[in-house]
């Protein structure tokens, strides 16, 4: 059983659609009047779409049941959005994107940088459908990155209105490995992650409710000064220390990231209350070294600065003093 699946009750009439799986085997099914009810699993059986035509066709005189793609109204299962690592075997896992809710989903699953993302997957993922994302080598878990999914929920005509889906995951292998079970739709041992499991549907607002939280008398709390990290007693501000990325920047990029990182290492020193504090800057074309002088010789919380370790750096580097 998965959910978004039809399903019987053994012992009575009611048929539903399972919306979660609870504890202690217990599953969470909508019927069609649109109540929720725990039923135990065992007393449930799953209802083959072989099943509903065969009867039909008995019958004769019952319209097809019409497939998720062209039923306008009919959003019975909401969630399940899955992302699912498949092993292929002791070196690569592929990773998938299930869909095995009602909706349609115009997606985007991409992993960020400092500065930028890489595009790994996009388009819509129709309901009840999956994709094959890529391939993926378990001795790289590590650096796996971050991955982010956006999507919106689509159905063709009316339906209610549902904000759109936005999950950030990074992996941890002490619990990414222990959660391999059964992939809906594709159904295979897989690594399974549920993207939509903490999403929650937003409910009207209550007036009087919201009327009373306007009132309510809020205490302040004690305000706690934030602890500065205090920096390296040496800052080395080539651009290859500061970013992965360095050889898609310009030259214009990499003064702006290598001054931000200056300014912000001079402030922690100060707020940290160190004495004094040097940058490696290199010798170049000096247009770095002259930018940061500049600003140096504006700070008022700078004593004075001046060149440091020549023997070592040449004009390269600037200790600066604090006052």
């Amino acid at each position: 059983m998965n959910i978004g699946d039809k399903v019987r009750l053994v012992h009575s009439k009611e048929e539903g659609i399972i919306t979660r799986f609870l504890q202690n085997d217990v599953v969470e099914i909508e019927i069609e009047e649109g109540f929720r009810l725990p039923v135990l699993k065992r007393e449930l059986a799953v209802v083959s779409s072989v099943e509903g035509q065969f009867f039909r066709g008995q019958k004769g005189s019952q319209p097809a049941e019409k497939s998720a793609e062209s039923r306008p109204s009919g959003i019975r299962a909401e969630k399940g959005i899955f992302m699912a690592f498949i092993p292929l075997n002791d070196r690569e896992i592929a990773l998938h994107l299930v869909n095995n809710t009602d909706w349609d989903l115009p997606y985007a699953l991409t992993q960020p940088s400092e500065r930028h993302q890489r595009g790994l997957s996009g388009g819509v993922l129709k309901a009840k459908s999956s994709v094959k994302v890529q391939d993926l080598l378990i001795k790289d878990f590590d650096d796996w990155g971050t991955f982010v999914f956006n999507c919106l929920y689509y159905t063709v005509g009316f339906s209610p209105e549902r904000a759109p889906l936005n999950k950030r995951v990074k992996f941890r292998a002490n619990t990414f490995f222990k959660n391999k079970r059964k992939a809906p739709l594709l159904d295979k041992d897989a690594y399974l992650y549920q993207l939509d499991a903490d999403e929650k549907i937003e409910q009207p607002v209550n007036a009087q409710t919201l009327k009373e939280k306007m009132f309510e008398k809020n205490e302040p709390e004690p305000a706690v000064p934030p602890k500065v990290e205090r920096p390296a007693a040496v800052i080395d501000l080539h651009i290859e220390k500061l970013t992965r990325d360095f050889l898609t920047l310009n030259n214009a990029q990499m003064i702006d990231i290598q001054l931000k990182t200056f300014e912000q290492q001079l402030e922690k020193a100060i707020a940290s209350g160190m004495d004094e504090i040097t940058f490696i800057h290199g010798v170049g074309n000096g247009v770095l070294r002259t930018e940061i002088h500049r600003r140096l010789g504006k700070h008022k919380n700078v004593q004075f600065y001046q060149d440091a370790q020549k023997e070592k750096f040449g004009y390269g580097a600037t200790k600066v003093k604090i006052k």
